[in-house]
């Protein structure tokens, strides 16, 4: 849980550099790509991110400029690596507006009540876990997995 706004923009900066570095790994061509069909691919983990760090955002009572849930996918990873840019600087600009009191204020979100400082360290894990999910996408694909929290067996 995030007690101060600092402590979370230093977590969100780095998060999200990598998060942005597994985006921009994925070719287009390569967007379709899941571990079987029907599962997600790398196209859909790395929309999902930016529509959901709008819903986050929303239940913080952040403005995050996020797609709803009905926004349909869009067709190029440089469309949606801009949406997910936009989703990083915004992050960093309303959070640093908010307050120690406001960090531990409870807040509604997922059918319950937690603080909205719980909130932002749910948001970085849930951005980490599917960052993961990708990078194993990659390799799996033949494509170069980015340095993300340290050197790749591609770098060495």
């Amino acid at each position: 849980m995030y007690r101060n706004t600092e402590d979370f923009i230093s977590d969100w900066n780095a998060s999200a550099k990598g998060t942005l570095k597994v985006m921009q790994a994925i070719p287009n061509d390569k967007m379709d790509v899941a571990i079987v069909d029907g599962h997600n691919s790398l196209g859909w983990l790395s929309w999902h991110l930016v529509g959901v760090a709008g819903a986050f955002g929303h239940f913080a009572g952040l403005q995050i400029p996020a797609p709803g849930p009905n926004m349909k996918q869009p067709e190029t990873m440089a469309e949606i690596i801009e949406a997910y840019e936009k989703v990083m600087e915004a992050y960093k600009v309303e959070v640093s507006a908010l307050t120690a009191e406001q960090l531990v204020e409870e807040v509604s979100a997922f059918g319950g009540m937690m603080k909205r400082g719980q909130l932002l360290r749910v948001l970085v894990d849930h951005q980490t876990h599917h960052r993961g999910q990708m990078t194993v996408l990659l390799r799996q694909s033949g494509l170069t997995v980015p340095p993300v929290m340290g050197p790749t067996q591609e770098m060495q």
